[in-house]
């Protein structure tokens, strides 16, 4: 009865894992109008694939919450704008679903089946673009990041010093209550203090990759400054916004391959934004303040 394709049931499966027990049922009941009786979350989960008749069904079913599908999104790595409806989101996940590029291992393999990155450091496209590399990068780097959250049950990808400069610097300024400033310097601190973050804090840090929260620049030197605005969720909750600076440089021993140099993270949450737009929030620097960064 069911019509998804082998791709689309197990990112409908994906997300079916995300749902309460309680919600499960609910639309277990819903798709069969109560005609068939489950005891168990299995059982349910069957039954609702055997009854969904096409993807864009499932996904615009009411249970089928928007935040469970902006959830999933970003478990297959495509960051969306906080601010997206539903049926972007919808869209987005179906066109997904139809490239071929969706995930398909089902929660439960092991994880050597899923997907990996195949190189410690982001890679450039032929024909340097520092916008298209900025783009590049930061779908990589908090893509890699947000997968040590435990929060979004996914298998976490491969975090370590391996993709910062031995000697890299991170500055780190948080702005939640009181104003709080840490500076860390060479890669296994830095790697280290950046993972806690969504290992242990539990933050979801979601890019703005929009043309006003990204802004990219490229020194006469070899130096590459990426600059990023975005927000901060945990769970269900946004906390506040962030923006981050980012110094890459091409490894000589890698072809188009860049290690971060320095990393400035700021952080202000919602009771210091006083009033701040929280939604696809801006990057306040501008391009003669990332020049000093240069140098």
């Amino acid at each position: 009865m069911s019509g998804l394709s082998e791709t689309e049931r197990a990112g409908c499966t994906k997300i079916l894992k995300l749902m309460s027990t309680g919600h499960l049922l609910s639309l277990s009941d819903t798709v069969t109008n109560k005609m068939i009786v489950v005891e168990n979350v299995t059982e349910a989960t069957e039954t609702i694939l055997s009854f969904t008749k096409s993807a864009e069904e499932f996904l615009k079913r009411k249970k089928v919450h928007r935040d469970l599908v902006f959830k999933y999104l970003a478990q297959e790595g495509v960051l969306m704008p906080t601010n997206s409806e539903k049926h972007q989101l919808v869209k987005r996940t179906l066109e997904l679903w139809s490239s071929g590029k969706a995930d398909e291992s089902l929660p439960g393999q092991t994880d050597e089946t899923r997907q990996r990155p195949t190189t410690g450091t982001v890679k450039a496209e032929v024909g340097f673009d520092p916008l298209v590399l900025g783009q590049q990068f930061c779908q990589w780097f908090f893509q890699l990041l947000n997968s040590h959250n435990p929060s979004l049950g996914q298998p976490p990808q491969d975090w370590g010093p391996q993709h910062f400069w031995p000697d890299v610097k991170l500055r780190l300024l948080a702005k939640v209550g009181s104003e709080q400033m840490e500076d860390f310097l060479g890669a296994e601190l830095v790697s280290l203090r950046l993972l806690a973050l969504t290992r242990d804090e539990r933050l979801f840090l979601s890019p703005n990759l929009q043309p006003h929260g990204l802004r990219t620049l490229a020194s006469p030197h070899g130096l590459v400054l990426v600059g990023v605005a975005g927000t901060i969720h945990r769970d269900d909750s946004c906390l506040g916004i962030f923006e981050q600076i980012f110094g890459l440089v091409s490894s000589p021993l890698e072809k188009n391959s860049w290690k971060i140099k320095f990393v400035n993270l700021k952080i202000r949450g919602q009771d210091a934004l006083g009033g701040t737009e929280m939604v696809a929030p801006s990057l306040s620097y501008n391009s003669t303040e990332l020049q000093l960064l240069c140098r």
